[in-house]
C-alpha cells in the first residue's frame, strides 16, 4: 500500500468533503480490486498511488489548486485515477464529450478558460487540432504524445506517492460540466468539494448501498452520469468494470458472468440489448440494481424489460447536470402499470417544490415547474450571471426548468419541458443549434427540428425544411436530399445531432408572433401510437 496522508487538509468543512472521500476509500480497502478494463486491472492501492503521482504531476507542470484542465479522455483503465488527481491537486476538472465537434470543443475551451487539457492517445489528433485553434493551450497526453505536448504519465512516473498537501475548501470549483440542459444555450455547471461529496451520498442512501461484494459495469462515457456511481462504490470497496463503449453482446456476456450486480442504462441501451437474440435466456445472476434514467423511457420497453428480468431489478432516477444523481426516484415497488409515466418519490436529501412563474407554490396536484434544494445542487453556472439570477433562489433553491406535478400519493410527474428539448438516446439536443447549421445549406430556406418519437433511440432528431426556389427540385429526390443535408451537418455537429430523417414542406409553420411553431409540427407529424 502507497503512503497516504492521514488527514486531507480541508478548510472550514462541515462534513468529508471530495477528497476526504477518495482518501479514505484508499485507506480502507488498499488490496481490493478496483478497476476492470478490458483484461487489465487496478486495485485500490494501485489507483491510489497513480492518481498521488499524477496530482504531483499537476503541480509540477504548473497546473495547481484552483487550475482549470479540460480532459478528451474515452472511458479506459485510467479514467479514474485521472479524476482522482484532479481532485487531490486541487483542479477544477473539465470533461469533454469525444463525440462533439472540433468547433464545439473549440469554443468549450475558449469559454471555460482552461490552462491545459489531457488527452488519450486515441484523441491526439482532436488534440492537436484544438491546440492549433486555442493559442496558449498546454497538451497533457496519457502515454505517447503523438499529438504534441507533455506525457503526463511519464511525468508522474518519478513523483511521490502521497498527494500534494493542500488545504481544500468546501466551495473549491472540482467539476465544471457542460449541459446544453432545457434553455440550448451552452452552459458549464459547477460541483464543489462539497456538493460532489453531497452526490456521493445521494446516490448511496437513494439508490443502492454499494457493499464491498458489489461490481458496477459501466458502458456510457463516465463522465456523465454513469461516472457518478464511482465514488460510492470506491467508498465502499465495490468494484468499477468500464467497457470502452456500449456494445450489446460484450455488454451481456459481462451480465452472464454473474459478477455484476448493477448497472446504468439509458432508455435506448436497454432497448438494444433486449433485441439480442438470446437475451431472455441470459443468467443474470447476482444483478439486483438495472438502473435507467437520463431520458423518458418509453413504456412498451420498460414493460417488455420487467418481464424479461423481473420488476424487482428495476430503478429510475430523475436528475439533471445541475443537481445529480437522484432528485427524484422510482423504485421497484413502484414500477406499476399506474406509475411507469412518473419520475419517483422525492430523493430523501432533496426538497422539491411545484411554484409558478413568479415562483409561489401552486395549489397541491396542480402543475408547474419543479424546483429544489438540496446539498447536491451545483454552486452555480460558470460565468453566466444573468442565467444564474434566472435559476438560483433564494434560500437555495434552484430552478429546474422542468414542469410537473406531485400526485395525492406524493410521487413526482413530469408533464412537459419548458423549452424543445430533444433527448435522443439519452443525449440532450437543442433545435436551435441544428437549425442554424441546416440554414446555412444553400438548399434551406428555412427549417425547424423537432423530436419525433423512435421505438430505439426514443426521440429521433428530425428536420422540417423548406428548400429555397432554386433548389426546389431536390424533393423530387428525399433520400438524397436527407443524407446531403445529414452530411452537410455531420461536418459541424456530433453524429447523435445529425437528423435522422428530413420532411420537405413548402413553408415552415409559425406563431402569430412569427416564431416557428414546433409544437405544430410535431402534432402534424407525430407517428401514429
Amino acid at each position: 500500500m502507497s503512503a497516504v496522508a492521514t488527514d486531507t487538509i480541508t478548510a472550514g468543512a462541515s462534513g468529508p468533503l471530495y477528497r476526504d472521500l477518495i482518501d479514505r476509500g484508499a485507506r480502507q480497502h488498499p488490496d481490493r480490486l478496483a478497476i476492470e478494463f478490458e483484461g487489465a486491472t487496478l486495485s485500490f492501492a494501485d489507483v491510489d498511488r497513480q492518481s498521488a503521482r499524477m496530482a504531483n504531476a499537476f503541480h509540477a507542470l504548473g497546473h495547481g489548486h484552483g487550475a482549470r484542465v479540460a480532459l478528451l479522455v474515452d472511458n479506459g483503465l485510467l479514467s479514474v485515477p485521472l479524476d482522482f488527481a484532479c481532485v487531490r491537486a486541487g483542479i477544477n476538472r473539465v470533461p469533454l464529450n469525444s463525440r462533439l465537434s472540433a468547433r464545439e470543443h473549440t469554443r468549450m475551451l475558449r469559454d471555460t478558460r482552461v490552462s491545459a487539457l489531457v488527452y488519450g492517445p486515441d484523441l491526439a489528433a482532436r488534440a492537436a487540432e484544438l491546440a492549433a485553434a486555442v493559442p496558449g493551450l498546454a497538451l497533457l497526453s496519457l502515454g505517447a504524445a503523438e499529438g504534441g505536448g507533455t506525457d503526463l504519465l511519464a511525468q508522474a512516473a518519478s513523483l511521490a506517492e502521497t498527494p500534494p498537501a493542500i488545504a481544500v475548501s468546501p466551495d473549491d470549483v472540482v467539476l465544471t460540466l457542460f449541459t446544453s440542459g432545457t434553455t440550448g444555450t451552452l452552459k458549464a455547471a459547477q460541483h464543489t468539494q462539497s456538493s460532489y461529496a453531497a452526490i456521493c451520498r445521494n446516490v448511496l442512501l437513494n439508490l443502492l448501498p454499494a457493499g464491498p461484494d458489489d461490481a458496477m459495469l459501466h458502458a456510457a462515457s463516465l463522465i456523465h452520469a454513469s461516472g457518478v456511481f464511482v465514488l460510492p462504490f470506491w467508498l465502499r470497496g465495490g468494484r468499477t468494470v468500464i467497457m470502452r463503449g456500449f456494445e450489446p453482446d460484450a455488454f451481456l456476456a459481462h451480465l452472464a458472468s454473474g459478477r455484476i450486480s448493477a448497472i446504468n442504462l439509458v432508455p435506448t441501451m436497454l432497448a438494444m440489448l433486449l433485441d439480442r437474440p438470446g437475451a431472455a435466456a441470459v443468467d443474470l445472476g447476482r444483478l439486483r440494481y438495472i438502473i435507467y434514467g437520463a431520458s423518458p423511457m418509453p413504456r412498451p420497453v420498460i414493460e417488455r424489460a420487467m418481464a424479461m428480468w423481473g420488476q424487482d431489478r428495476f430503478w429510475q432516477y430523475y436528475g439533471q447536470t445541475e443537481c445529480p444523481l437522484t432528485i427524484a426516484v422510482l423504485r421497484p415497488e413502484d414500477h406499476v402499470p399506474e406509475l411507469l409515466g412518473a419520475a419517483g418519490r422525492p430523493s430523501l436529501d432533496v426538497e422539491i417544490r411545484i411554484i409558478d412563474e413568479a415562483g409561489h407554490d401552486v395549489p397541491p396536484g396542480m402543475p408547474g415547474e419543479i424546483a429544489l434544494r438540496g446539498p447536491s445542487r451545483m454552486i452555480g453556472y460558470l460565468d453566466a450571471p444573468a442565467l444564474n439570477a434566472e435559476t438560483l433562489m433564494p434560500d437555495g433553491w434552484m430552478r429546474t426548468r422542468d414542469i410537473g406535478r406531485i400526485c395525492e400519493r406524493g410521487v413526482l410527474h413530469l408533464l412537459d419541458r419548458t423549452s424543445d428539448m430533444i433527448v435522443t438516446g439519452g443525449y440532450n439536443v437543442y433545435p436551435r443549434e441544428v437549425e442554424d447549421v441546416l440554414a446555412a445549406h444553400p438548399a434551406v430556406a428555412e427549417c425547424a427540428v423537432i423530436g419525433l418519437a423512435d421505438p430505439q433511440w426514443v426521440e429521433a432528431v428530425t428536420a422540417v425544411v423548406a428548400l429555397r426556389a432554386d433548389h426546389a427540385h431536390l424533393a423530387a429526390d428525399p433520400e438524397t436530399l436527407a443524407e446531403t443535408l445529414r452530411s452537410f451537418a455531420g461536418e459541424r455537429l456530433a453524429g447523435y445531432k445529425k437528423p435522422r430523417q428530413v420532411i420537405v414542406v413548402d413553408a415552415v409553420p409559425k406563431t402569430a408572433v412569427g416564431k416557428i411553431n414546433r409544437k405544430a409540427l410535431r402534432d402534424t407529424h407525430r407517428r401514429p401510437g
